[in-house]
């Protein structure tokens, strides 16, 4: 038996627990007011937010420690059965949200939850470089981006949906329930890389492993025994810090939205968690067209002939140059539909950019280690990220969030000059004499 296509088939997959991934996650921010009215009854909005904020920080501090963790995991035992020892526990940990009882129980879920969820990162991007050649990369990393979109689209109308017939704690035990109907199709299709799978083709095979070009520096044919350093070694490569600087300063941006958009929606222009349900899905269409986007554009440009280093850049500063005047519309946006549109346009930048930030790993190293670096860029990205949910809990007191938005301006700056400083040539590294 050969299923043609069949590393789309793959990453078709990855997509889909990325969708999961998001809808497991977002379901706590969505049914937040009424777990807040339920748990801390006697408490204000200020008061709500603060727990809110708290429980989001432990998320994903947890996030960023099972980045690093998952992705040294996913280099030991590798993508199908790392994929499905992360989105395993993550579903459970997400049904156990039922039994939550305050702000000490949801955190623990949380941290648990985090923890596992942190796996779908550096499982995608060791997958990515696994199964596609170079010229690829970039377009089956937006599939895989488009997926946490798409679950950022569907989730709150399918919380909204639920919440008018179960209570929050029954909608956590289906949702939770989806990942590990995922892992049907996931452990019967995925049976082993591309190598030896035995339903792959010799056509596509050779497709794969021909194209991998940067993993065959030393030009024996063999596609995956490309520059594999120690992990001090790793580190010793400026544009290794270029991956994980750039990765800690655009990756809070997309949660500064997907935390506080429910908040944000209910706090400055009083929308209900049905309202919000309704409407909170409008900027993750834009992140979903956003990561078609980055990819089509750099396969176009790959394939006219532009190199790898010049491609990743120009994608990269057009993400960012998207962004950049988003956040400053913000600030005075007039209505709930203005801003949900400005924030659509912002986070179809941010997918542009951050699909093929996530690709560089895979430019520049052998697979063997993508998914280490790919794990310490998700880590630091987690930990800025977490850094960023609790201050905006201070500085937005009394609904003001221009601080916030300043701030997301300024980190994607510090996105797009990272890569240009830090990666002066994106390409094949070598061992350092």
């Amino acid at each position: 038996m050969k299923l043609k296509g069949l590393r789309w088939w793959v990453v078709g997959l990855v997509a889909l627990a990325a969708v999961v991934n998001y809808i497991d996650r977002q379901a706590f921010g969505a049914l937040w007011p009424d777990i807040a009215k339920e748990l801390f009854p006697d408490m204000d909005k200020d008061g709500h937010k603060l727990i809110f904020g708290t429980i989001s920080t432990v998320f994903i501090l947890s996030y960023a420690g099972g980045q690093a963790l998952f992705g040294k995991i996913f280099d030991w035992i590798g993508t199908r059965m790392g994929f499905a020892l992360s989105i395993g526990v993550w579903s459970v940990a997400t049904m156990f949200h039922a039994f939550a009882q305050g702000m000490l129980s949801f955190s623990i879920f949380r941290s648990i939850l985090g923890l596992a969820e942190a796996g779908n990162w550096p499982g995608a991007a060791k997958a990515n470089a696994e199964w596609f050649p170079t010229k690829e990369r970039a377009l089956a990393q937006g599939v895989f981006n488009s997926g946490a979109a798409i679950g950022g689209i569907v989730a709150y109308p399918v919380i909204g949906l639920l919440s008018a017939y179960l209570e929050w704690k029954a909608i956590f035990i289906v949702v939770g329930a989806l990942g590990l109907l995922w892992l049907i199709p996931w452990l019967y299709i995925v049976k082993s890389g591309p190598k030896t799978h035995p339903w792959l083709s010799e056509d596509e095979r050779k497709y794969i492993l021909s194209g991998q070009k940067n993993q065959d520096i030393d030009e024996d044919g063999n596609y995956d025994d490309g520059y594999v350093p120690t992990t001090t070694q790793l580190l010793k490569h400026k544009e290794s810090w270029g991956v994980i600087i750039a990765s800690a300063a655009l990756d809070p941006i997309w949660w500064l939205f997907i935390v506080w958009i429910p908040i944000y929606l209910s706090e400055v222009f009083g929308l209900n968690v049905k309202e919000i349900a309704f409407s909170a899905w409008l900027p993750y269409v834009g992140a979903m067209i956003g990561a078609w986007a980055g990819g089509l554009i750099a396969q176009n440009r790959l394939t006219a002939g532009w190199s790898v280093d010049k491609t990743r850049k120009m994608v990269i500063t057009l993400g960012c140059l998207i962004m950049i005047p988003c956040f400053f519309l913000l600030k005075a946006p007039g209505s709930a539909t203005t801003a949900v549109i400005i924030m659509a346009v912002l986070l179809f930048g941010f997918q542009i950019a951050i699909g093929n930030i996530q690709t560089l790993p895979s430019d520049m190293f052998g697979g063997k280690i993508v998914g280490t670096l790919s794990g310490f860029a998700g880590m630091a990205a987690k930990l800025a990220a977490a850094g960023l949910t609790i201050l905006v809990t201070f500085i937005t007191t009394g609904g003001n969030y221009i601080p916030a938005f300043l701030i997301g301006g300024a980190l994607a700056i510090i996105a797009l000059l990272s890569i240009w400083v830090l990666c002066p040539k994106i390409e094949p590294l070598k061992p350092k004499s």
